[in-house]
């Protein structure tokens, strides 16, 4: 298969950071958002056509390889049917939906067109999560005891007020959602599904910009029995204070830290020495706040192994919908 084209559906934030790997990697062809200005922008930036219509870009272009969707969570499910349906392969950005029903329905469209859907899960691929995956596999741990996840963040009332959809329940869905759902699905990578078993959720500093909780504290029990405990915030001071994940096990205990999963902390684990790992990517900066770690790079680099055949693995929306699952759940008990 020779050089790949691609559209681009959703001109935001996360769009540039598609937009610019796209670029270096394949042929950008379309970009489409209902927001003329960034289409506009986007298309002159990188010499690609604009559509105001996702629909009609569709109809049009019969040259597409990939489709990268980057649109508000709550139209993921719309726009990444619509492509599947047009016969081209789709990348679709987190959450995959927010809500399970939606998710499943993407996932069948996926199967009867044939064709692959990719879950942009980024985190995956931080040096010291993949590092950690590794033990895992290996039963390195030993009997899993519990683990305690924290991800205290900051987004400010200018984060919501600059944005037409952010904030708002039908379209965003919830902090975990847009937020925390790398780190909800790093968990169930590591220890399979889970329920959450106790779960508080509340607005304490966005009452005026935002229709969702900025805290809350959970209390996960896995299908094998693990523990775990779950405290986020959107409430640390002026910039992201810690994104972590300590385990507790039967041969060790470690906490992979810093802002973002992006650094391991402490490692005391039974006939292992502390590896020295790559010092990984920084974070996707969008200027005023600062997102996950940008892999992006890796992720496009495993949907070409991919789609090329020299790969079966990826993150695909049965990985995806986990977190969706998941989320749901905590939704549902924090009533």
């Amino acid at each position: 298969m020779g050089n790949l084209n691609f559209v681009l559906i959703g001109c935001g934030a996360i769009a540039e950071k598609h937009a610019a790997i796209i670029s270096s990697i394949g042929s950008l062809i379309a970009v489409c958002d209902i927001d003329k200005k960034k289409a506009d922008g986007f298309a002159k930036r990188y010499n690609a056509k604009k559509y105001f219509s996702s629909q009609k870009l569709f109809q049009k272009e019969k040259e597409i390889d990939v489709a990268v969707i980057c649109t508000p969570n709550a139209l993921h499910p719309e726009h990444v049917i619509q492509a599947l349906k047009s016969g081209c392969h789709v990348l679709c950005e987190k959450p995959m939906a927010i809500s399970t029903a939606k998710a499943k329905r993407m996932i069948k469209t996926a199967i009867k067109y044939k064709r692959k859907l990719f879950v942009v899960k980024q985190n995956r691929f931080n040096p010291p999560v993949a590092y950690i995956k590794e033990l895992l596999n290996k039963n390195k741990l030993g009997k899993i005891y519990s683990f305690q996840l924290n991800c205290f963040w900051n987004r400010a009332n200018d984060y919501y007020k600059k944005s037409n959809w952010k904030g708002i329940k039908k379209l965003d869905g919830g902090v975990l959602y847009t937020q925390f759902s790398h780190f909800i699905d790093l968990v169930y990578w590591y220890f399979g599904d889970l329920k959450p078993v106790y779960a508080r959720i509340k607005n304490i500093a966005h009452k005026k910009v935002s229709a969702l909780e900025d805290e809350g504290v959970i209390i996960f029990q896995t299908t094998s029995g693990i523990l775990g405990g779950f405290n986020y915030t959107l409430n640390a001071y002026q910039k992201n204070m810690e994104g972590s994940l300590t385990i507790f096990a039967e041969k060790g205990t470690l906490k992979i830290g810093g802002q973002y999963l992006n650094t391991l902390e402490y490692f005391e684990v039974k006939d292992e020495v502390m590896p020295v790992l790559p010092k990984g990517n920084p974070a996707n900066d969008y200027g005023g706040y600062k997102g996950s770690m940008g892999n992006h790079e890796l992720v496009y680099k495993n949907l070409l192994e991919v789609i090329t055949g020299k790969s079966k693995n990826y993150i695909s929306g049965e990985d995806g919908i986990k977190s969706v699952e998941i989320i749901e759940k905590i939704y549902h008990a924090g009533k």
